[in-house]
């Protein structure tokens, strides 16, 4: 047990991901909620997912999105 410690305490841990920049406040982003700083901006973000305030365009040609144009 005492090696197991023993490189516990003169270990280096990296981080596993780089400090961004929250998504929604531009503060430093914490590990525990990234890409956010904090849980209400999490939540921020999350409740315009739910209200659809974000959503992926649709194109109004359905022949392409089908696949029938290979005439």
């Amino acid at each position: 047990m005492a090696k197991i410690d023993e490189i516990k305490v003169g270990s280096k841990i990296e981080p596993l991901r780089k400090t961004r920049p929250c998504a929604e406040c531009g503060q430093p982003s914490a590990r525990e909620h990234y890409p956010f700083c904090s849980d209400r901006c999490r939540e921020l973000d999350l409740s315009r997912w739910l209200k659809g305030s974000y959503a992926i365009p649709v194109t109004e040609d359905e022949t392409k999105a089908d696949g029938s144009d290979q005439g």
